[in-house]
């Protein structure tokens, strides 16, 4: 089973997405190193794909679908007005929480961030 660390990143309740070329937008994150753990992994990647620096990370959920285990984190973040799409990574957005559903996003995706609504 492939692991991935998956941060969510909130500001006025708005939400920060990534996007590759020719795919879906997807929350930031990627796959789990074996010398890092997932708390590690999603630093790294949030700072590869977007520029974002953490100054915490709050541990969320698990979520397992497909093949793929997903660990999800809420990033706080110290220079959110930095966010730009960085290696492959095309394009990044915040986009209203309320209407995630409206965008071509993966089923994780939805799940995810339909879970960290309800906690808010």
């Amino acid at each position: 089973m492939k692991v991935r660390a998956t941060v969510i990143c909130e500001q006025d309740r708005h939400v920060l997405l990534v996007r590759k070329p020719r795919c879906r937008w997807t929350l930031p994150g990627g796959t789990v190193e074996p010398s890092e753990t997932r708390e590690d992994a999603a630093v790294r990647e949030l700072a590869e794909e977007t520029g974002l620096r953490v100054d915490g990370m709050l541990y969320l959920m698990e979520l397992e679908n497909g093949s793929t285990r997903h660990h999800v984190y809420e990033a706080s973040v110290v220079n959110l007005h930095e966010v730009r799409p960085l290696n492959e990574i095309i394009d990044c957005i915040w986009h209203p929480l309320e209407s995630i559903h409206n965008l071509n996003i993966s089923d994780a995706t939805l799940r995810i961030v339909k879970a960290f609504q309800r906690r808010l």
